[in-house]
């Protein structure tokens, strides 16, 4: 499936000037009306308006899931301003969220508030979630810990799905065909009664996949098929209490005859809302999640079983939560709850159990007209971990109605996971080395010196099986806020410093070569920066905003290693070793130094139509240290240069109900080359330029 990128920029163009000029002859005397401010519950766990919190937030309405037509949770956040999505090196080619420069490990993914599970390798695939049904996203940048726990250490993104409204059946079914062959369709339907409602959402998707190594056997992302089903109740009981119930499936099967890989998702939500007064309120929360994959690798020569992969993961987590308004602008927020988890998995020797209790408070005040301060602080006692007490204070001062200062300051943690823990794992088809978690190492080199495999133990016999810390974070955030007529822009410092970030080591050296890894606290780091959003309101119909991130990465041990005088670098062209400056570190992997946005929407109510252009850029970034003296440099040859992406869609509506949707993804065909190929080896980094055409029946 092919066209001329310059014909159909062309198209668009046209099609936009157009409109605009017909758009001014209906409308040239129209009153400009501003829209209410969105509210947003993720940053407080209370309904606020966007504009009113002191914390960097991003929210994304339905109406621009819409119009840009996609299909994915990953594909709306890289158009955002501070996220970059960044690729999985697991089957299928998923995609993690970094938020200011912080690792998609650290941020946690909520659907409705509670969280998702399933991050088998660190990263969670957020391709897997499909947002036909989203009523908006919520991203709060930062440490969260405060109010989320574990994981929120970066940041917290919150999937909101829609609630029914209207007594009679409504809802809408659509089919989007794009390249690959990929085909999505779904469904949604959604009622409401005078004290009960209900909404079904269901979703398949489909794909041939793409390769981006045309060299190679095989594709990098191997055809498969996914569905997705969701169900929610809303009952008010009495005028006092209300019940929302939720259930919700994923399924996701590649084809890789004869091996095989499938993935489920599943998870069920039971909310109680009470409110005993009009000032207090109370919610009772019962969560049981489980996920689960299971992949064979067998040889298609002589049907031999190379690898058995098999995870499967639960977390059941009750809570309670207590609000009361002391008055409109004086509220405390209460809660406790209670985690259990556990995790069978293939690479483990036993099914492992974590259990963790939590309280945390909150109080969101003003102490003068003009200023708001939340401060708040959760503690978390773990059954593999320190106890973690993670507090955080954010505030807002309006100088004017139009100018505002907001700043925040907040601690984040992240425990350590079941894979750094006890992972038992020993790679036969790599030629035999091994990787302990910190609680089975000791164990684990026990073991392998009884068969006589351990040529020279790397470690004091001692720190084996010592405990492995909880990643910790301290997050600070200055914004500015300027909103008047048809302008509004935000601007925002950030600073993110991490220790105890968990890195692997050398524990032992085997008798065949290889070597036997653990995991150690050991790296500290920060990123630091600032992000900046702007917005035009240039007519009643066309919106413009842009957004830009300004990044610095670096690991705190790596500066100061090279200060000392001890990094070393040779010389590509003279093959000179000579001693590095500091302007020489680039900073972290995968990390580019500046990423930017540009947005137009239109829409032409005389036409019932809509249009608009996207555009992300990213600037180069490196992939990995390949000179040996643990840096990225810039003499480094893993550098992925800087590359733009352009989106572009239209929408047009028939007879009130039916509506059309064209679009082109990657205009420019993108697709770069990834520098850690082999040589005379092509790897792309982007499949190229996608087509899309999508149809919706509104009933």
């Amino acid at each position: 499936m092919s066209l001329n990128k310059n014909n159909i920029l062309f198209y668009f163009l046209l099609f936009f000037c157009a409109s605009i000029n017909a758009q001014e002859r209906e409308g040239k005397d129209s009153v400009l009306t501003e829209k209410l401010d969105e509210v947003i519950v993720t940053a407080t766990r209370t309904v606020r308006q966007l504009s009113s919190l002191p914390l960097p937030v991003t929210l994304i309405n339905k109406e621009q899931l819409q119009q840009t037509g996609v299909t994915r949770l990953n594909e709306i956040l890289n158009e955002q301003t501070g996220i970059i999505m960044t690729p999985d090196a697991t089957i299928g080619g998923g995609e993690g969220v970094q938020i200011q420069g912080i690792a998609s490990d650290y941020v946690l993914i909520l659907i409705d508030g509670v969280p998702v599970v399933g991050r088998s390798s660190g990263n969670l695939d957020l391709s897997r979630f499909a947002i036909g049904n989203i009523k908006q996203i919520e991203v709060v940048k930062g440490p969260s810990s405060s109010l989320f726990g574990s994981e929120a250490l970066g940041g917290v993104i919150n999937i909101i799905t829609e609630k029914p409204t209207t007594e009679n059946i409504s809802g809408q079914i659509s089919h989007r065909a794009a390249t690959f062959n990929n085909q999505n369709t779904n469904l949604s339907l959604n009622q409401r009664f005078e004290k009960i409602g209900y909404s079904f959402f269901a979703d398949r998707l489909s794909t041939d996949g793409f390769d981006l190594a045309p060299s190679s056997d095989g594709q990098t992302v191997n055809p498969f098929y996914n569905y997705t089903f969701n169900g929610r109740i809303f009952a008010d009981i009495t005028e006092n209490l209300d019940v929302f119930a939720s259930g919700r499936y994923f399924f996701q099967e590649f084809d890789v005859q004869p091996s095989t890989s499938e993935e489920r998702d599943s998870n069920v939500l039971l909310r109680l809302n009470h409110d005993p007064s009009e000032k207090t309120n109370l919610q009772y929360e019962f969560y049981y999640t489980n996920y689960t994959t299971n992949e064979e690798v067998v040889d298609p020569i002589d049907d031999e079983l190379l690898i058995a992969n098999d995870f499967d993961q639960k977390l059941f987590r009750p809570e309670v939560r207590f609000n009361h308004s002391f008055s409109q602008t004086n509220t405390m927020t209460l809660g406790i709850g209670y985690n259990l988890e556990n995790l069978d998995r293939s690479l483990f020797a036993e099914t492992i159990t974590f259990n963790s209790q939590y309280a945390f408070a909150q109080y969101d005040f003003k102490p003068l007209e003009n200023l708001n301060i939340i401060a708040g602080a959760r503690f978390d006692n773990h059954s593999e971990y320190n106890s973690q007490l993670s507090p955080k204070i954010s505030a807002k001062y309006d100088f004017s109605t139009n100018f505002s200062v907001k700043g925040s300051v907040g601690s984040g943690f992240k425990a350590p996971d079941f894979r750094q823990l006890y992972l038992d794992f020993t790679n036969a088809a790599g030629g035999g080395y091994s990787v302990f978690g910190k609680e089975v190492e000791a164990a684990g080199i026990k073991r392998l010196q009884e068969n006589d495999e351990i040529a020279t133990l790397q470690v004091d016999p001692s720190q084996l099986g010592e405990r492995l810390n909880a990643e910790s974070s301290v997050g600070y955030n200055l914004g500015f806020s300027y909103k008047k007529g048809k302008i509004s822009s935000d601007i925002n410092f950030f600073r993110n410093d991490f220790k105890n970030l968990i890195d692997t080591q050398i524990l032992a050296s085997k008798t065949n070569g290889q070597n036997v890894f653990g995991y150690i606290n050991r790296e500290s780091v920060y990123t630091q920066g600032a992000e900046i959003d702007l917005k035009y309101k240039f007519s009643e119909n066309l919106n413009l905003s842009a957004g830009y991130q300004l990044l610095f990465a670096y690991d705190k041990d790596k500066e100061d290693a090279i200060e000392n005088g001890e990094v070393f670098a040779r010389d590509p062209e003279t093959l000179e070793t000579f001693q590095l400056s500091r302007s020489d570190y680039f900073g972290l992997e995968n990390r580019s130094r500046h990423t930017v946005n540009f947005k137009a929407f239109y829409k032409i109510p005389k036409w019932d139509a809509n249009a608009n252009l996207r555009v992300v850029y990213r600037s180069r970034f490196g992939l990995t240290d390949r000179n040996g003296n643990d840096i990225l440099d810039d003499f480094d040859n893993s550098f992925v240069d800087g590359y733009a992406l352009v989106n572009l869609a239209f929408g047009k509506t028939f007879l009130e109900h039916y509506s059309l949707q064209l679009g082109v993804n990657n205009l420019l065909d993108f697709k770069g080359n990834n520098p850690l190929a082999a040589q005379d080896n092509e790897v792309l980094i982007n499949p190229g330029i996608q087509l899309f055409t999508r149809l919706n029946i509104q009933f």
